[in-house]
């Protein structure tokens, strides 16, 4: 198929758009060059259940906003070809915190909707890369209506937080990054949510490295849809810093299906058990989607096999810290 194929189940399993590969994100590292941070990966060893497993953490983490989803929206907002001056975009937390930065950093007005469970830390976090914040609605599909109807009222672009090509295309750029950082063809280890990261790491890497998407057990946004074979709305009630995607976008559903990436399950417990652990140990603060992957590890959920040493993302840092 040709880079502009279209997918069935786009725009988060409601419309059409194309798929992404390779060379949309050589593009996108271009385009984001000297705007974005070349995280450091740290070689180290982690509790798991039965003793020490040798991992290589990505840290992502210190991306720019504590969150890797400013790679993603930079990239949208310079391949943009709308000429709005205004983005909006609708968001439970990091993606308005990375559109917020991105706009603010392009001289571009940001306007974020977030449900009413959006937690203040994020919030706070919009607002100081001068986003206007609007609440609306008890979670993100009424906030993302509400988004697309605002940005069509003010003649604005709608920047939809994760299933969009040049979105899912930046997030990718780590999966280039790594192949430059970390030798051989070790697994990575990524959280799912929306499907941005794995996607877009899934769309860098293809059969090169096998990716493993971490999903909360509450959301099991890659398992249902593979499990239905498109995209579906996981109906779950969630805590409120945590992967808060309702459904995975058909971008990334449609990456994880054409590379065979599955999903390992992890429970609260265990996220919020690996990110003390990162404090305890490390010194290292992220917030419960970060520490999804690493929970994969310790719990079990995922178990190397000898001489493996995986690689885990630790994907945001936007937190409380009286949480730890």
């Amino acid at each position: 198929m040709s880079p502009c194929a279209p997918v069935p189940g786009g725009a988060a399993g409601r419309g059409r758009t194309r798929r992404i590969y390779r060379s949309d994100v050589r593009i996108a590292r271009r385009r984001l060059t000297g705007r974005v941070r070349r995280t450091p990966v740290f070689h180290t060893s982690v509790d798991g259940p039965d003793g020490p497993v040798p991992v290589s953490l990505k840290l992502e983490y210190l991306q720019h906003g504590g969150t890797f989803k400013v790679r993603g929206a930079l990239n949208a907002l310079l391949s943009s070809r709308t000429g709005s001056g205004h983005v909006v975009v609708a968001s439970g937390g990091n993606a308005g915190i990375a559109v917020a930065l991105a706009a603010a950093q392009l001289e571009r007005s940001c306007t974020v909707v977030v449900p009413e469970s959006a937690p203040h830390t994020k919030v706070a976090a919009m607002w100081s890369y001068g986003a206007e914040v609007i609440w609306h609605g008890a979670g993100y599909d009424e906030a993302l209506a509400y988004a697309a109807q605002l940005a069509a009222d003010r003649g604005a672009e709608h920047m939809h937080a994760y299933d969009l090509p040049a979105v899912v295309a930046g997030s990718g750029v780590i999966g280039l990054e790594l192949e430059e950082q970390v030798r051989g063809r070790p697994p990575v280890l990524a959280a799912v949510g929306g499907g941005a990261l794995i996607g877009g790491i899934g769309a860098a890497l293809g059969r090169r490295r096998r990716i493993i998407g971490v999903e909360a057990a509450h959301t099991p946004t890659l398992s249902a849809a593979l499990a239905a074979g498109h995209p579906v709305d996981t109906g779950a009630d969630f805590p409120p810093e945590t992967l808060v995607a309702p459904r995975i976008g058909g971008i990334a559903y449609d990456i994880a299906r054409r590379y065979d990436i599955p999903a390992v399950s992890v429970t609260d417990d265990a996220i919020g058990a690996a990110r003390e652990y990162l404090w305890r140990e490390f010194r290292v603060v992220v917030e419960l989607e970060g520490a999804a992957a690493l929970a994969a590890v310790q719990s079990g959920a995922y178990v190397p096999p000898p001489g493996e040493r995986p690689i885990v993302v630790l994907c945001g840092a936007n937190t409380e810290l009286s949480v730890l």
